[in-house]
């Protein structure tokens, strides 16, 4: 049996020298008095929380997300049957630490709260965005902070530098819920007092399908999370290009049920342990993520 770790990945993935330390130390203690037992070592912390939260230790829970954001959820190109990506190791972290394992249900993004609501799911950690409108169907556990870019055609043809009257008349192809969505539209009556003609949007079920859009020439532009644009760069360095970043007021958040505040509070004291531990910030550089998008874990809450 593989030893296992608090950031709920094997011994040769983790990251937090201080916690792998302090269980290495225990373990040798430990092994001078009694055999070595073939069982994970849990961090003092994550004891406490699983002797405060005992409810979900030893569970198999339901984790909804949209597997198609490379770095934070997606299909292992190695096994077509797994997923990886920040997300999925945060989760596994989150489990590891209050006691339970994770398994997914693929989902389209617009569909990630209403299977959390219908009690397919039992939390969301999906690089999915917690705003006010959201919060009214799931209570949000934050933990990133958002910066997104515009990625456009190579050359930027359009011009178009920032959610503003430069995408009159562009083709923006986005997600269908995506917090950009209204943000574009909000352009309208702008672009129309400006004498401009309106810019439309294309609406798709995931990533891919926008990136593709933009490189069959169907749209002008596609505005998402920056690391998600930037590994669309690097996947299509001729053909693609960051037109800029911009600043969007909210957090990324991890979703759980609005009638279950004890589990939320669980995660959420989980994933404080784990942001405290340093291992938030290892597995955003794992990822290649930007490390400016670490915050402290918060609440959005709606009542």
């Amino acid at each position: 049996m593989q030893m296992r770790f608090f950031t709920g990945i094997p011994m040769r993935r983790t990251y937090a020298a201080g916690w792998r330390s302090a269980v290495l130390g225990a373990i040798l203690v430990a092994g001078l008095c009694a055999p070595m037992k073939a069982e994970a070592a849990v961090p003092a912390a994550c004891a406490a929380l699983q002797e405060k939260y005992p409810d979900w230790k030893g569970k198999t829970l339901v984790n909804a997300i949209n597997p198609h954001t490379p770095g934070y959820e997606s299909i292992d190109p190695k096994d077509p049957s797994k997923y990886v990506g920040f997300d999925i190791d945060l989760g596994e972290a989150i489990g590891e630490c209050l006691g339970f394992k994770l398994t997914y249900k693929a989902v389209t993004f617009a569909a990630l709260l209403t299977t959390l609501a219908a009690g397919q799911a039992d939390i969301v950690i999906s690089d999915i965005y917690a705003t006010e409108e959201r919060a009214k169907a799931a209570d949000f556990i934050t933990y990133s902070k958002v910066f997104d870019g515009v990625l456009v055609a190579k050359g930027n043809p359009k011009k178009i530098d920032g959610i503003n009257l430069s995408m009159c008349g562009a083709a923006a192809a986005e997600n269908t819920g995506y917090v950009e969505v209204p943000l574009i539209q909000a352009l309208a009556p702008q672009c129309k007092a400006a004498g401009k003609p309106e810019p439309t949007i294309q609406l798709y079920d995931n990533n891919a399908n926008c990136i593709q859009a933009i490189l069959a020439g169907r749209a002008d532009t596609y505005v998402n999370d920056v690391n998600t644009v930037d590994n669309a760069v690097k996947a299509y360095p001729d053909k693609l290009e960051k037109a800029i970043a911009v600043t969007i007021p909210y957090s990324v958040g991890i979703g759980v049920p609005k009638d279950k505040p004890k589990f939320r509070d669980a995660v959420k004291d989980a994933l404080t342990e784990i942001y405290k531990s340093g291992d938030q910030l290892a597995l955003l550089k794992k990822w290649n993520l930007d490390p400016n998008n670490l915050m402290e874990p918060g609440l959005l809450v709606v009542k």
